[in-house]
């Protein structure tokens, strides 16, 4: 039997290759490793050409981690700190938005996590200091254990909501690593079910209403607590027949 197909949003960006210079459409390999090590088989959508036709060929979609949201989306002026990718956010808002519609498994990843909350008619704090008073959602060097090879990663807590999908896969409380500076601020039609309670940063929105859409403002894929994947595959696989 064939394992569920998977769709990852990938970046395009210049890359250095040896001697030479590329435009090239690419992602961390944590992601695919993430989504084969789960039982799903990971394939890249790069941002160009954008259409929904792809979706037509996927069991289910992970939203992953990049640039920042652009503020055009929700009708404010960018900030100084803001450095958004235009062409990501087109394609990817309607990825999203087709994905919502069809019902179609899907997990937003950082990024992914705020274009849920975007997509869906909400929108998000450009730069969590300006609120807060400190960076620590992003880190310091050495301060994140639970991601090899990412000592920028910051580490802090979530509780979630129980009753919600996100309680039946985490528990009550569960320990993340964390790198950004964007955050949810209205969630649209999006549900919060987790936060930081040091600060009340949203951590984790889903969609009750569907098969499967998790949005996590961690980098999952880093660590080895690969639970959400594992259910987005499971959801995948009951979707299509194919658990």
């Amino acid at each position: 039997m064939r394992r569920p197909l998977i769709g990852l949003t990938a970046y395009a960006q210049h890359v250095h290759y040896e001697r030479n210079e590329l435009f090239a459409g690419m992602l961390p390999m944590s992601y695919v490793r993430a989504v084969h090590a789960t039982g799903g088989r990971a394939v890249l959508i790069t941002p160009d050409d954008p259409g929904t036709d792809v979706l037509d060929h996927l069991d289910g979609i992970v939203f992953t981690g990049g640039n920042d949201v652009d503020p055009e989306h929700w009708g404010e002026v960018k900030h100084a700190e803001t450095a958004p990718d235009p062409e990501r956010d087109l394609a990817e808002m309607m990825l999203m938005r087709a994905a919502l519609d069809t019902d179609l498994p899907l997990l937003g990843v950082c990024r992914g996590h705020q274009v849920m909350a975007v997509a869906t008619g909400g929108s998000l704090h450009q730069h969590l200091p300006d609120l807060l008073g400190h960076d620590r959602h992003r880190g310091a060097p050495g301060t994140d254990p639970l991601a090899a090879g990412a000592s920028d990663y910051g580490r802090h807590d979530v509780m979630v909501a129980e009753g919600t999908r996100a309680y039946e896969l985490f528990g009550r409380h569960l320990t993340v690593n964390s790198f950004h500076h964007q955050a949810v601020a209205d969630p649209g039609k999006c549900v919060p079910t987790g936060w930081c309670p040091d600060d009340r940063v949203v951590e984790i929105v889903e969609c009750p209403d569907h098969t499967f859409a998790v949005g996590v403002q961690w980098h999952p894929e880093r660590t080895g607590d690969l639970r959400v994947f594992a259910a987005l595959i499971r959801a995948a696989a009951e979707r299509r027949d194919l658990a």
